[in-house]
C-alpha cells in the first residue's frame, strides 16, 4: 500500500538522486545508495556490487559525457509497504558525448528501496536497453512508444 507520504518522499528522492546524475554530483548521487547495493547496468560486468563498485560505474558513465547529462523520467510507477517500495519507469538519456557523438538513448529502469531510520537508499538497481532478439543489437527507438 502506498501513502501519500511515502509517495512524495519517494518521488522527491528519485528527483534528487536524477538531478545528481544530470550535474555528475557523485558524492551527491552515492548518498542515494545503500551500502550493500547491488547494480545491474546495460554495461559489463554482469553486476556492481557496493558502494565502491557503483561510484566506479558512476564515474565511467559521467567521463563518456562532455557537459552534462539530461536524463527525462517517463511513466514512473511507484509502489511502497512499510520501509520498503519498488519503482520502474523510463528515461531518455540525451547529451553530447565524447567524439562529439549526439544520441538520445531509451534506457528502462527499476529501484527497490529500503527506509532505515527514516531515510531511504537504493539497495537494488536494474538498468537495460532493450534489444532486437532477431539480431542482438540494440534497439534505440525514437519515441518510448514505437512499436520494434
Amino acid at each position: 500500500m502506498t501513502t501519500t507520504s511515502d509517495e512524495t518522499a519517494i518521488r522527491a528522492f528519485l528527483a534528487r538522486r536524477t538531478e545528481a546524475q544530470q550535474t555528475k554530483d557523485i558524492d551527491r548521487l552515492m548518498a542515494c545508495y545503500a551500502p550493500g547495493a547491488v547494480y545491474y547496468d546495460v554495461v559489463p560486468p554482469l553486476r556492481f556490487t557496493g558502494t565502491d563498485e557503483i561510484r566506479r560505474n558512476f564515474l565511467r558513465w559521467f567521463d563518456g559525457y562532455v557537459g552534462p547529462i539530461r536524463l527525462e523520467t517517463h511513466d514512473l510507477h511507484l509502489v511502497t509497504s512499510g520501509d520498503l517500495a519498488f519503482a520502474h519507469m523510463l528515461h531518455r538519456d540525451t547529451g553530447e558525448r565524447k567524439g562529439g557523438l549526439q544520441a538520445s538513448v531509451w534506457v528502462r529502469e527499476s529501484v527497490c528501496l529500503r527506509r532505515t531510520d527514516g531515510t531511504w537508499a537504493v539497495t537494488h538497481e536494474h538498468v537495460s536497453i532493450p534489444i532486437d532478439p532477431a539480431t542482438f543489437q540494440v534497439w534505440l527507438p525514437a519515441d518510448k512508444d514505437q512499436p520494434a
